[in-house]
């Protein structure tokens, strides 16, 4: 499980620095300012949940509790539907996409609150 949650942090971070370095070079002359703007959300809120995640990583006791499972699948899911909506409404996705974005949203705030159950468990020691 650690391993897992280690490896998608790690993706979710360098994506994260290519699709920032993609939108502040190759869209910046294509996308207007509204456009930018929710690019820039979606690479901030992947970046930081990439680093939440990868601290999970290494508080995942062994054997994981389906509390730890669940905070870092929600992370994930809530990265990937939250930043993934936003991205696509960003490069002219119909609107409808919107529709998913506050899913990857409450997926997210799910996430945190699942981590600080299982702190507040006290079964963070590796």
């Amino acid at each position: 499980m650690r391993r897992a949650v280690g490896i998608c942090a790690a993706a979710l971070g360098a994506s994260a620095v290519a699709l920032g370095a993609f939108g502040a070079h190759a869209l910046q002359s294509r996308l207007d300012e509204a456009a930018l703007r929710i690019w820039h959300t979606a690479v901030e809120y992947q970046f930081w949940h990439a680093l939440a995640l990868a601290a999970l990583a290494g508080l995942i006791p062994t054997p994981a509790s389906p509390v730890w499972r669940a905070s870092a699948n929600a992370f994930i899911a809530g990265s990937l539907l939250f930043c993934g909506s936003l991205y696509g409404l960003a490069l002219g996705a119909p609107p409808w996409v919107g529709v998913v974005t506050p899913f990857g949203g409450v997926a997210l705030m799910a996430g945190w609150l699942l981590l600080g159950a299982a702190l507040w468990r006290g079964k963070s020691s590796p």
